[in-house]
């Protein structure tokens, strides 16, 4: 009794000591001056002309080493965290990156998806999905020619060789190679597992949090008029869930989503919260209710009238 006794003291003690040591270090971080770091400011780390980033991707675990994939200036790599990048996709036939992804549980293996994610009257367009499995490398065509524009890329976080990705399709007609596509052998096939129609494209892609088997996609009217400014809208853009990692969607309406029309949409799902939490961004047409006020010409013309009496 008397040893269990001692016992218990030594532990007590120790868990005190541990506790006060934990204690003033959270004090000492929180009493740090301002004037520490009051002066830091961002900088341009490079390169310096790659176009718009559409990707960003780093190597879990080594903060040395990151990859972007540019709107025309194809993928580019770092391996001292910034200080020097290279392009690592000139010898492939296309420079425009909408998409890229490292396999979670391979970061050498790499997927990109060429063509931007952006439909404007001067968007360049792709040929489809790369591979590469040595970092940036060497790649591989994995298929998708035709779907010219892709959106998002997912990749499984347990098999490399299990991916998703949203295939925007032609910009400004109709095609067949669009929706979402899934591949179980890391790219040498693919299965077109969601589809509105030819003019709707697949825009975004998510994953719930720890739970791969759920995920979400988001579909666009995506098609662009020649002279059309702003974005487009159509039937056959909403939100879809699926539940067995992409073989089977339902599309999910109603209870305080927007009716109507929809234009680009994406979609995210909170971490830490059992998939509870799902957040997404919509473009809508405005009704006309919401337009009943004077428009910026009309007040500046009413300024002008008055400027003009005086």
């Amino acid at each position: 009794m008397k040893s269990l006794r001692t016992s218990r003291i030594v532990l007590g003690f120790t868990f005190l000591c541990c506790s006060v040591f934990v204690m003033a270090g959270i004090e000492r971080a929180q009493q740090i001056p301002e004037s520490l770091y009051s002066e830091m400011k961002w900088r341009m780390i490079g390169p310096f002309r790659a176009g718009r980033v559409n990707a960003v991707a780093g190597v879990p675990g080594n903060p040395a080493v990151y990859y972007f994939a540019a709107d025309g200036g194809g993928v580019w790599k770092t391996t001292d965290g910034g200080v020097v990048w290279k392009p690592i996709f000139d010898k492939e036939p296309v420079a425009s990156m909408g998409a890229m992804v490292l396999a979670p549980s391979n970061s050498n293996i790499i997927y990109v998806g060429t063509g931007v994610n952006t439909i404007f009257a001067d968007s360049s367009y792709g040929d489809g999905v790369y591979k590469s499995v040595d970092g940036g490398e060497n790649w591989q065509h994995v298929g998708l020619e035709d779907s010219r524009h892709i959106g998002r890329i997912l990749v499984d976080p347990r098999n490399p060789d299990l991916g998703l990705v949203a295939a925007m399709g032609h910009s400004t007609g109709p095609n067949e190679e669009r929706g979402v596509f899934r591949s179980t052998d890391g790219g040498r096939s693919w299965k077109k597992v969601l589809y509105k129609d030819n003019v709707t494209a697949a825009i975004n892609l998510c994953f719930e949090p720890g739970n791969p088997r759920v995920v979400y996609a988001t579909l666009w009217h995506g098609i662009r008029k020649p002279g059309q400014k702003g974005t487009s809208y159509g039937p056959g853009s909403g939100l879809y869930k699926s539940i067995d990692e992409g073989v089977t969607w339902t599309q999910i309406t109603g209870h305080g989503l927007p009716e109507g029309e929809w234009g680009r949409a994406g979609v995210a799902v909170a971490p830490g919260n059992h998939g509870q939490r799902v957040y997404l961004i919509v473009e809508r047409r405005r009704k006309k209710a919401d337009c009943t006020g004077p428009t910026t010409r009309e007040r500046r013309g009413k300024k002008r009238r008055r400027t003009s009496g005086s």
